[in-house]
């Protein structure tokens, strides 16, 4: 079974492109927090290549940013290509069958003018009246 499932912020704009058949392709790396602090107290993350296509890279190229909050559920893939000095080179990532968006791109951005609007004051209700218990019909 090859399944991975990630929750964690983009660290850059996504890179889309269409193939030479015509199939839109978006990338982005994904910054997943490890669970655990180091020993010098830092919580480390991993940084993680993420591949969508087609309908799913074409939204993912139109509304995601850096630094937005997302989960990606998919594949682990690992590829080889021959580099130009002749060394073979190997790359992983995880191929995204599902993206979902995670809050608002509004709250992903700090804001500096924000102020919490006042509670709303009480009103009061004359319009209910009180009903005995036994003309309920349940």
């Amino acid at each position: 079974m090859n399944k991975v499932i990630l929750i964690g912020n983009l660290t850059r704009d996504p890179e889309s492109r269409t193939t030479a058949s015509g199939t839109q392709m978006c990338q982005f790396t994904l910054a997943v927090n490890r669970r655990f602090v180091n020993q010098q107290g830092v919580r480390e993350a991993d940084f993680i290549p993420i591949v969508t296509w087609r309908q799913t890279a074409e939204l993912c190229a139109r509304y995601l940013s850096k630094g937005r909050k997302v989960a990606v559920e998919g594949s682990m893939q690992v590829r080889s290509y021959d580099a130009q000095d002749g060394s073979k080179r190997y790359v992983t990532e995880v191929v995204a069958d599902n993206v979902e968006f995670l809050g608002s791109q509004q709250a992903d951005r700090p804001r500096s003018d924000f102020s919490a609007p006042p509670p709303p004051e009480p009103v009061a209700d004359d319009s209910f009246t009180e009903v005995d218990d036994d003309e309920l019909p349940f």
